[in-house]
C-alpha cells in the first residue's frame, strides 16, 4: 500500500485563456493609477496599484512571458500570433515558442511589444491611441543601457506613457519582506529561471560594483532533469517533456543539506523503496490481440473482407467509368474517319497522340476488351457477396491488359490484408481464455525518480554537475563577502534573504545555513530568511513602491526627462539599479595635426599597427 501512494500522476495542466478584464472606476479617479508590470523571464505579473480597497491589491493577470507565431492554414488564414495562457499547452508549439529574453534581459522588442499589448488589451485600458497610466516596470541586475534605452522608446514613443519606474524585482522583493526590526543592509539571493544573482545590499542601497551573477537557474535544472530521464528511459523519449520536468521540479525535487551524505542514504535499498517517486506516464489499457476470443477474431476478418469487397467494388465501378468515358471518346473518333470528315479526324489523332487509324482500331479493341471483363467481376462480385472466411480467401484481380495505375493499387490492397486471410486454417479452434500480460503494462509507463530529484536542483550549488566552468552560490557568496571588511560582513549576513521562484525547493534555506556555517568564523551569528511568496513578492514589492511614491517625483522618468537625457536616462529609488551614464571620450583637437609639418612617412615593410 506504501508503494502505490507514491505514484504520482502528471498532471498536464492546460492553461486557461486571460479574460478580458474590465477595470473599476477606482483606476481612473481622480488620476489614473500605476500599472505594475513584473517583466520576468518565466513569468510576467500585471495588476493595479491603488489605495483604494475597491482595486484587488493582487497581481490581475499571470502568463508565461511567451509568443507563438503559427504559420498560417492552408484555407488563406494568415499567420495568428498567440501570448502566454492563449497558447493552451507549450509541448505541440515547442519550436514555434519565442521568447523576448536573453538570459534575463529582454533584447527582442518586437516579442515584448506583444507581451505588452496583452497586458493592457486584457487588462482593460482602453485609451485612444495611448496608455495614460503611470508603468512600473521590473528590470535585471545591472540592466545593459541599451536594453533599458529600447525599453523607454517603445513605452514613450509607442504606447505614450506619462512616466515610467524601473527596479529590480529582487529588491522589491526584499523591501516588501523587510520587518520592523530587520536592519537596511543584507545580502539578497535572487534564484529564477535564467539566473542567480548575489546582490550585497548597503544601507538601504545596491551595491552594485560587487554583485554577482550565475548563469544558472530553473531553466537549466529542467534541461538537465530531461537528459537525465531520457537517458535512463530511452523508450519514453518523447513523453519526457520539458513541461513535465518542470512539474517535477516544483512539486518533487529538494535540495540536499549534504549532497555527498544524501547520495550515501540513496545507496541503501531500504531509503530507495521509501523515499523513490513514482511518476505515471498516460498509456492505454489495450493491448491487440491479446484478449480476443477465436469468435471474435473470426467476426474482426469478416469485417476487413467486408470493407475489402466495398473497396474493390468501387474501384471498379470507377475504372469502369473510365474505360466507358475514353472508348466513347475512341469510337466517336473512328465514327469521322467513317464519315470522311478527315481534317477533324487527324486533329482528334494528334489530341490523343496517336498516328494512324491502326493504333486507334488496337486501343478500342483492348479497351472494350478491359470493359467486358469489369463488368463479369462486378457481377461476379455481387453473386459472391457473402464469403466464407474460413473456406475462402479474397479475390485478386487480374491486371488489366492495359497494365493500368488502378489494377496496381488493387493488389497492392489486397497485399496490404493478406496476413489477415491466411490459406492455411486450423481445423478445429478450441476456445481460449484470455491472454494476460506477461507483464504491468502501467509499470513499463512509469519513471522512477531517486537521486534525480536532488541532482537536477543541485547544479546553482554545483554548476560541474552539467560542464559548467561557473562558481556556485556558496563560492559565489564567500566571494562577494570576502570584498568586504569584517565589521561589513558580519552586517551583511545578518539578513541573508532568498528570493525567487528558484528558491523554493524543500531544504535551500537549511543549505544556505550550512554553507555560511561553514565559511563564517566560529561563534559568528548569522540569520536566513526565505520570502513569504517567492514568486510573487517582486510584484507586491513593486505595488507597495508605487503607492507609496504615487504623488512623488522620486523615482520616476517623465516624458521630459526621456526627451532631454536620452532613453538609457534611470531616476534611482530604494530598489532600483546604480545609473551610470555613458561617458564618450573626448576626442583630440585636429588642429595640431593640420599645422605640424610633414613628416617622412614609414617604410612599407613596417608593421601597420606601429605606423598607426
Amino acid at each position: 500500500m506504501a508503494a502505490a501512494s507514491r505514484v504520482f500522476t502528471f498532471r498536464d495542466v492546460r492553461w486557461a485563456p486571460d479574460p478580458v478584464l474590465e477595470p473599476s472606476a477606482a483606476v481612473r479617479t481622480p488620476q489614473p493609477v500605476p500599472l505594475v508590470i513584473d517583466n520576468g523571464s518565466f513569468q510576467t505579473r500585471a495588476g493595479w496599484a491603488s489605495p483604494d480597497p475597491a482595486v484587488p491589491a493582487e497581481p490581475l493577470l499571470r502568463f508565461r512571458s511567451l509568443a507563438a507565431r503559427s504559420r498560417g492554414a492552408r484555407g488563406g488564414a494568415g499567420a495568428e500570433t498567440q501570448v502566454g495562457n492563449d497558447l493552451g499547452s507549450p509541448e505541440p508549439l515547442r519550436w514555434l515558442l519565442r521568447s523576448p529574453f536573453d538570459r534575463n534581459v529582454p533584447v527582442q522588442l518586437e516579442l515584448q511589444e506583444l507581451l505588452l499589448d496583452h497586458v493592457f488589451q486584457r487588462l482593460g485600458v482602453a485609451s485612444q491611441g495611448c496608455v495614460d497610466h503611470p508603468i512600473v516596470l521590473t528590470e535585471a541586475v545591472c540592466n545593459p543601457l541599451y536594453s533599458r534605452q529600447m525599453m523607454s522608446e517603445l513605452l514613450f514613443e509607442c504606447y505614450q506613457v506619462p512616466k515610467v519606474s524601473y527596479g529590480v524585482d529582487s529588491l522589491y522583493s526584499f523591501y516588501h519582506n523587510r520587518k520592523q526590526n530587520w536592519p537596511c543592509s543584507g545580502l539578497v539571493i535572487s534564484s529564477g529561471y535564467q539566473c542567480t544573482h548575489i546582490l550585497p545590499v548597503l544601507e538601504g542601497r545596491l551595491d552594485a560594483k560587487n554583485c554577482k551573477r550565475i548563469n544558472l537557474g530553473g531553466c537549466q535544472a529542467a534541461v538537465y532533469l530531461q537528459r537525465l530521464l531520457q537517458l535512463k528511459y530511452p523508450g519514453h523519449f518523447a513523453a519526457i517533456t520539458l513541461s513535465r520536468m518542470e512539474e517535477i521540479l516544483h512539486e518533487h525535487s529538494y535540495i540536499a543539506e549534504d549532497y555527498i551524505e544524501e547520495l550515501q542514504k540513496w545507496r541503501s535499498p531500504e531509503y530507495y523503496e521509501s523515499n523513490m517517486h513514482k511518476m505515471q506516464l498516460p498509456f492505454s489499457n489495450k493491448l491487440l490481440g491479446s484478449t480476443l476470443t477465436s469468435e471474435e477474431k473470426q467476426e474482426r476478418r469478416q469485417q476487413q473482407l467486408r470493407r475489402l469487397q466495398e473497396l474493390n467494388a468501387r474501384r471498379r465501378e470507377e475504372k469502369l467509368q473510365l474505360d466507358q468515358e475514353r472508348l466513347d471518346r475512341l469510337l466517336y473518333v473512328q465514327e469521322l474517319l467513317e464519315d470522311g470528315h478527315m481534317d477533324q479526324f487527324h486533329k482528334a489523332l494528334v489530341e490523343l497522340n496517336m498516328d494512324s487509324a491502326e493504333e486507334l482500331q488496337s486501343y478500342i479493341n483492348k479497351l472494350s476488351l478491359s470493359v467486358e471483363q469489369t463488368k463479369q467481376k462486378i457481377l461476379q462480385a455481387e453473386v459472391n457477396i457473402e464469403v466464407d472466411v474460413v473456406d475462402s480467401k479474397p479475390e485478386t484481380p487480374d491486371l488489366d491488359p492495359l497494365g493500368s495505375e488502378q489494377s496496381l493499387e488493387d493488389v497492392e490492397s489486397i497485399n496490404e490484408f493478406e496476413p489477415l486471410f491466411a490459406e492455411e486454417q486450423p481445423e478445429v479452434e478450441k476456445p481460449v481464455a484470455a491472454v494476460q500480460p506477461v507483464f504491468n503494462l502501467a509499470e513499463y509507463h512509469q519513471l522512477f525518480l531517486g537521486t534525480e530529484r536532488i541532482r537536477a536542483p543541485e547544479i546553482v550549488f554545483q554548476p560541474s554537475l552539467i560542464g559548467e566552468d561557473q562558481a556556485g552560490i556558496a563560492e559565489t557568496m564567500q566571494y562577494v563577502l570576502e570584498r568586504y571588511p569584517k565589521e561589513q560582513q558580519a552586517i551583511l549576513v545578518q539578513n541573508v534573504f532568498l528570493t525567487g521562484g528558484n528558491t523554493m525547493y524543500p531544504g535551500l534555506k537549511a543549505r544556505v545555513q550550512k554553507e555560511l556555517l561553514e565559511m563564517r568564523p566560529f561563534q559568528s551569528s548569522f540569520q536566513v530568511h526565505l520570502a513569504s511568496s517567492p514568486v510573487l513578492d517582486a510584484w507586491y514589492g513593486a505595488r507597495d513602491w508605487a503607492v507609496e511614491y504615487m504623488t512623488r517625483e522620486e523615482g520616476w522618468i517623465t516624458r521630459k526627462d526621456y526627451e532631454e537625457k536620452g532613453g538609457e536616462y534611470l531616476k534611482e529609488h530604494c530598489a532600483s539599479n546604480v545609473y551610470v551614464p555613458i561617458r564618450l571620450p573626448k576626442q583630440a583637437p585636429r588642429t595640431t595635426e593640420a599645422s605640424a609639418p610633414s613628416r617622412a612617412l614609414p617604410s612599407s615593410t613596417g608593421n601597420p599597427c606601429e605606423q598607426v
